[in-house]
């Protein structure tokens, strides 16, 4: 048994210059749909063709292309955390959390690659 409980979601988080462009460019190379701009946020997300998959692309003034994160869905952030504190294993600063959209936190596998949990804050949650 798994110390923490994943949902059926995985976010693929990109690195990109203009989500907006990067967006279109999804949608006109491999269907993807784009679900919305979260233009406060610096945050896009698209619907991929893969059930409960999503690739989310975070605006950055210099991307780090190659530097993918996994984000994985949890239903509280907050528990699921502390369980993998306890089992030592290592976060990246505190729990972000955007009102009303979502709650995450970035962590680290033991050879050193970015992995993330994120709670859906929103009313649809």
């Amino acid at each position: 048994m798994s110390l923490i409980s994943l949902d059926a979601t995985i976010t693929i988080s990109l690195s990109v210059k203009d989500r907006h462009v990067s967006a279109a460019w999804y949608e006109n190379m491999l269907g993807f749909d784009t679900l919305y701009h979260a233009d406060e946020a610096g945050w896009s997300e698209l619907q991929t063709n893969t059930k409960g998959v999503t690739l989310g692309l975070g605006e950055h003034t210099k991307p780090a292309p190659g530097n993918c994160v996994p984000v994985f869905g949890v239903a509280d952030l907050d528990s699921a955390r502390q369980k993998l504190e306890q089992a030592n294993v290592t976060f990246d600063g505190e729990t972000d959390v955007v009102e009303g959209m979502v709650k995450t936190a970035t962590f680290y596998d033991p050879d050193g690659n970015a992995l993330m949990l994120a709670e859906d804050l929103s009313a649809g949650s």
